[in-house]
C-alpha cells in the first residue's frame, strides 16, 4: 500500500486518490480504530489515537454548524457525506471528502461510527472552503446559530440538504 504524503509550502498535507482513510469511534466518538493511513497523515501511532475523541484532529477553521449537521445526521442513524478540514499533529492540515455511517448492534442501537475518507479534489475545496469562512463568520458574530441559519439560507437550493449540496460539486 502506498502511503505517500507530500507537504505543500502552506502546510497542507496531501495524500494519494486511492489511500483511504478510517477510523471506528464508539457513540460519543471516541477513537476505537485507526487505520495505517489515517494514523500517517494525522502523525499519531494508532495507540495514540485510540481511547481519544476524534475532535483531536479538529482544525479550528471547520465551522461548528458542519459538525451540528454531522451529529444530528449520524445519531439518527443516517449517512453523512461532508467535506473536513482535519489538523495533524505537526500543525499542518489535510482535506477530506468523508463519508460518516453509524453501526448498530443486535437490538438495532448505534453502537458507533465507521469513517471513511478519501482524498478531494482541489477544485471542490474552493467553493467549500468559501462557504466555510461564511458560516464561521456568522458563527463568530452570532453563535451556533447564526451559522445554521446561514447554512439554511445556502442550501435552500439544494432542498435544505448537505449532502446535496456536496454531490453537486
Amino acid at each position: 500500500m502506498d502511503i505517500t504524503l507530500t507537504k505543500d509550502a502552506d502546510g497542507r498535507w496531501r495524500f494519494p486518490e486511492n489511500l483511504i482513510l478510517v477510523s471506528k469511534t464508539d457513540p460519543g466518538g471516541v477513537i476505537k480504530y485507526a487505520n495505517l493511513p489515517f494514523c500517517r497523515i494525522a502523525g499519531y501511532e494508532e495507540a495514540e489515537l485510540v481511547g481519544q475523541p476524534h475532535s483531536i484532529v479538529r482544525h479550528p477553521d471547520m465551522p461548528k454548524t458542519v459538525f451540528r449537521l454531522l451529529w444530528e445526521t449520524i445519531s439518527h442513524g443516517h449517512e453523512f457525506w461532508g467535506y473536513v478540514k482535519n489538523r495533524s499533529r505537526d500543525g499542518g492540515y489535510y482535506w477530506v471528502f468523508a463519508h460518516v455511517t453509524p453501526t448498530f448492534d443486535a437490538s438495532g442501537r448505534i453502537s458507533g461510527y465507521h469513517s471513511d475518507r478519501r482524498a478531494p479534489r482541489d477544485e471542490v475545496l474552493e467553493k467549500v472552503a468559501a462557504l466555510y469562512a461564511e458560516l464561521r463568520q456568522a458563527e463568530q458574530a452570532g453563535g451556533l446559530d447564526a451559522g445554521l441559519r446561514l447554512m439554511k439560507e445556502k442550501l435552500a437550493e439544494f432542498e435544505g440538504e448537505y449532502h446535496a449540496f456536496v454531490f453537486s460539486l
